[in-house]
């Protein structure tokens, strides 16, 4: 282990320029005491002295010496910081961020740490901003460095931003507490003062002070260091200064730890300083789990931790975890900056993960994988999500977004590459069957008037919050999806690896990666011989595209900068093909009056793939105005526009071309490829609902699926029937409900009929048997109801120490729910499970109870937050409201805790926004729709905070004008099925 020891120090010392502290920011004393009794300066003239929401850009945090001290006890914390900053502009004012923290003293000191002022310094609080400002009687010069040093405390946070409490029970009943951090985007300011803006980076060196059944985890190792004493003043109880201190010595990852026992048997670990890094990356954690270990073939030491209990359930995850740190390093060419990474299942988590640079943490189900009980999709989810966060330790990590309108530039990118390492790394899994859905998701949000650019404007808390959604996430993947296909795999890969060279320790912008894709730079970055050449050269580099010269930022900007996703209309003339682009809208119809004015302005710059029967190629064409046509000869009988749905746009084939691409699927569907097929069905239920195609016509295109023997097409196809419905169920039609799920169940019989009740097959046999026997027992299928009973009875009769096959569970505890004893053993199960991911598929029986009294009991136990975590409470809600017994309960519960569920999640958090849209986007009636105007209006000053309940009301427009023009076609296409 020496040589691994040796490698990490030498990328410290030569790739990390710039971004270790410098001699001066190195931990130096605590300030000296104030003489006693000197008056605090009077704050009766100051007034505060910024008014913006952002900081101040002339002073510059350099170096946090944080030293913590939270009570597990009384459940607070108190602590101190001294930041070295860098003046730049003569000032009498710091400003920084700090949120419900007590401030307790602050002080300035010079370079030599010398106070600037004999008297406590006044602290004005700015709370609409988050801010607070300390005033400094001597005038802070410009070109200097100062040392700022704050000591505060604070209650631990309840919900799940901050430095926040979150408890586990052993499976004796005994309740445990731990405190652990979640900061982005801008909570830090709740755990210490700080310049809480990404753009502010600097080094962190962390100090925790804990009892010794506990240990503490942070961005950086434990490691040896020069102790300096505490100085009394910075303490918050002097008395435990006095206090011999002892030194235990441990070995971690090739470095000498030292941990400080304190006074009252308290340790005190040292961290190492982190290198360069924005303060919402900033972590630590305080807890009693236990842990597994690996290292990766250059020599980063991976710990995974849970519970004690749950240890058993770490050992996947550190396998994934290892590959990844190795692929991630050989893709990017750029080693792994820090000597470890800790990835930690946090019990009480709001989000899926958070990749806090040296200390990832996950909910359980992103992180534990539980053999017994996790099903193929749970593992899936879990590399995934492991993928995720790792590829943020380059991408927002090393290189950080300007500001949180770009944070596509981490989210879109980390998103992208979790199919791109989990591909590389388990390619049995896989992923790429899920890269459609993940475009699928991004085009239904992005075809609402209520969308909006992938780079936007966010200023506040809420509105930054709100940024992290689909569009970010989703639709940002699939426009680097698109422009990988366009630059080709390997130009893509060298400029994204330009891109975090250049931009390593700095924050960026999207001309940033365009620029380092087209491998263009300034003259100064030229003359320096860095990895790119002069932008007077860059013409000679433009990509050659069909015979086209390409202009990337121009292209790209008509991806970001807009929102919304064209559509390429295609009609056949003789030997060319005609081109139309408009903006793809589902909520207005072409022959809406305001159709014309929704349109105008928007054109993107669109990479065209086809392929016809008449060459094996796939043909290239840059489309960049509103109309154009391309050669495809006369002798190409079909013609499929975006090849594997490569490109981030829908497709309308008019005249009759929708006709061919029903017969070509019915003849000879394998012409296509299994994503062809998957895209023409998704695009063409889309043009339903947008009003460009009958109904039947999309129907009658999916008949071939009793031809189709792939899981992606098939599970689309009968997504949609399902998606139907689900939403017809939810209205008075009885007879209706009951013919389509008759059609389904008899379409679909021989699929049914194959599926065994086990775990065997492929990863994508598996997804299908667990989507299909869902469906087919939610239909009330008699055989597979009758099989699902018997599974429940014998997991009855084994008092719940039988492993049902974890394809099937959910299933079988969905018709075992059914009755008062088979959800009260559940309920029970659930509440005595390990297993997150099994407790997760007993809360999905549970809530499809026909029984509502059990329902609303469901979502009481839920707000009260023991036996169903908090957490969970989103979840719970839209669980309950797919549930046509549920559909309004769910509904009038979120109307009457309102004020509960933002308090808990805070408003714009993704737990609000998926509330509000999953709690309506079932509604398809006039009334519904009005129903939920009435209570957005009566929330306004809220509801006007938020993008997602405009999202909502599109959605129930959509649904309602969807129903409007299709019940009627879907009702007498039933009836001619039928016959």
């Amino acid at each position: 282990m020496v040589s691994a020891r040796l490698l990490v120090l030498s990328l410290f010392s030569v790739s990390l320029v710039g971004s270790q502290p410098t001699e001066s920011s190195q931990q130096v004393s605590s300030p000296p005491a104030h003489p006693a009794g000197e008056p605090s300066l009077s704050i009766d003239n100051l007034s505060f002295p910024w008014s913006r929401l952002r900081l101040p850009k002339y002073i510059i945090p350099l170096h946090y010496h944080l030293l913590l001290h939270p009570n597990l006890t009384s459940l607070s914390f108190t602590g101190s910081v001294q930041i070295q900053i860098d003046v730049q502009n003569n000032t009498n004012w710091v400003v920084l961020h700090s949120k419900g923290l007590q401030i307790s003293k602050a002080t300035i000191l010079d370079q030599n740490l010398a106070h600037l002022s004999d008297q406590v310094l006044p602290v004005l609080h700015n709370p609409s901003h988050e801010q607070i400002g300390i005033f400094s009687p001597r005038v802070l010069s410009s070109g200097q460095k100062y040392f700022l040093y704050i000591e505060f405390g604070a209650e631990l946070a309840e919900g799940f931003y901050g430095f926040y409490k979150s408890t586990y029970r052993t499976s004796t009943g005994e309740t445990r507490t731990l405190a652990s951090t979640h900061f982005e985007p801008t909570s830090a300011r709740l755990a210490f003062p700080c310049f809480d803006e990404p753009s502010f980076k600097a080094n962190f060196s962390v100090r925790i002070r804990r009892p010794p059944e506990y240990i503490s985890l942070s961005n950086m190792p434990v490691v040896s260091v020069a102790y300096v004493p505490v100085v009394t003043n910075v303490q918050m109880n002097t008395k435990q200064n006095k206090t011999k201190q002892k030194t235990l010595q441990l070995s971690f990852c090739g470095f000498q730890i030292k941990t400080v026992e304190v006074s009252g048997g308290l340790l005190e670990d040292q961290f190492a300083p982190s290198v360069q890094m924005s303060t919402y990356l900033v972590a630590f954690v305080i807890c009693d789990f236990k842990s597994v270990t690996g290292t990766t073939s250059s020599g980063v030491q991976v710990s995974i931790y849970a519970a004690p209990e749950k240890w058993q359930q770490t050992h996947y995850a550190l396998e994934v975890a290892v590959k990844m740190l190795d692929f991630y390093e050989e893709f990017f060419n750029i080693r792994y900056p820090l000597p470890k990474q800790d990835l930690i299942a946090i019990p009480d988590f709001q989000s899926g993960a958070m990749e806090n640079w040296g200390l990832t943490t996950y909910r359980e189900t992103s992180l534990l994988y539980d053999p017994l009980t996790s099903s193929v999709s749970d593992k899936l989810w879990v590399t995934m999500v492991i993928g995720h966060e790792l590829a943020h330790q380059w991408f927002g990590n090393l290189v950080t977004m300007e500001w949180w309108n770009d944070i596509w530039l981490n989210e879109g990118f980390a998103r992208y590459m979790e199919y791109i390492s989990v591909e590389a790394t388990y390619p049995d899994l896989k992923v790429e069957e899920y890269l459609l859905h993940t475009c699928f998701a991004a085009v239904g949000h992005d075809s609402l008037n209520s969308s909006r650019p992938i780079s936007s404007p966010a200023e506040n808390p809420t509105q930054i919050k709100e940024m992290f959604d689909t569009v970010s996430y989703d639709k940002g993947a699939c426009v680097l999806h698109m422009l990988r296909h366009f630059l080709t795999d390997e130009v893509f890969q060298r400029g994204i690896v330009r891109y975090l060279r250049k931009y390593s320790y700095k924050n960026a912008h999207n001309q940033d990666l365009w620029d380092s894709l087209a491998n263009t730079c300034s003259e100064e970055d030229f003359i320096s011989g860095k990895h790119c050449y002069s932008s007077s050269q860059a013409s000679k580099n433009a990509y050659l595209f069909a015979g086209e010269h390409l202009n990337l930022t121009a292209m790209m900007n008509t991806w970001t900068l807009q929102k919304g996703i064209p559509l390429v209309t295609v009609t056949r003339k003789g030997a060319r093909l005609l081109l139309r682009q408009d903006r793809f809208l589902r909520t207005v119809l072409p022959s809406d009056p305001q159709w014309s004015t929704l349109q105008k302005g928007f054109l993107w710059h669109i990479p065209l793939t086809y392929k016809t029967d008449s060459s094996s190629t796939i043909h290239r064409h840059l489309m960049t105005s509103p109309t154009d046509s391309i050669h495809i000869g006369e002798e190409a009988s079909w013609v499929k526009v975006n090849s594997d749905m490569t490109g981030y746009y829908m497709v309308h084939y008019e005249d009759g071309g929708w006709d061919v691409m029903t017969k070509l699927l019915r003849e000879n569907h394998t012409a296509l490829s299994y994503k062809d097929r998957t895209h023409l069905i998704h695009n063409a239920f889309q043009l339903v609902t947008a009003g460009h195609l009958p109904l039947n016509k999309a129907l009658d295109l999916i008949g071939y699926l009793l031809l189709e023997t792939h899981t992606v097409p098939l599970l689309q196809g009968l997504g949609y029937l399902e998606a139907f419905y689900h939403l017809v169920e939810k209205r008075d039609e009885s007879v209706l409900t009951h013919n389509l799920g008759a059609y389904i169940l008899q379409f679909f019989r021989a699929v049914i009929d194959q599926q065994t009740w086990s775990d065997s097959g492929t990863v994508s046999e598996r997804r299908l048997r667990t989507e299909v026997l869902s469906l087919a027992c939610h239909l009330d299928d008699p055989p597979c109801v009758k099989r699902a009973r018997q599974h429940f009875s014998d997991w009855l009769q084994s008092n719940g120490t039988l492993n049902l096959p974890t394809d099937v569970a959910e299933t079988v505890y969905s018709v075992g729910a059914q009755d008062d004893h088979g959800w009260a053993s559940l309920l029970h199960t659930y509440k005595i499970s390990l297993s997150e991911a099994h407790k997760h598929k007993i809360l999905y029986a549970l809530t499809s109870s026909k029984d509502t009294s059990k329902l609303e009991g469901l979502l009481e136990l839920g707000l009260e937050g023991k036996v169903i975590r908090s957490q969970d409470l989103s979840t719970l809600i839209l669980m309950v409201a797919r549930n046509p017994k549920g559909h309004y309960l769910a509904w009038n519960f979120v109307k009457k805790n309102w004020d509960t569920l933002v308090q808990k999640f805070q408003l714009g958090s993704f737990c609000i926004r998926n509330i509000i849209i999953g709690t309506t986007n079932q509604f398809s009636s006039p009334e519904e729709l009005t129903e939920v105007q009435s209570f957005f209006e009566s929330i306004k000053e809220q509801a006007s905070q938020l993008r997602a309940t405009q999202i909502a009301l599109d959605n129930v427009l959509k649904n309602v004008r969807w129903v409007q023009r299709n019940l009627e076609t879907l009702r007498k296409w039933l009836s001619e099925q039928m016959q």
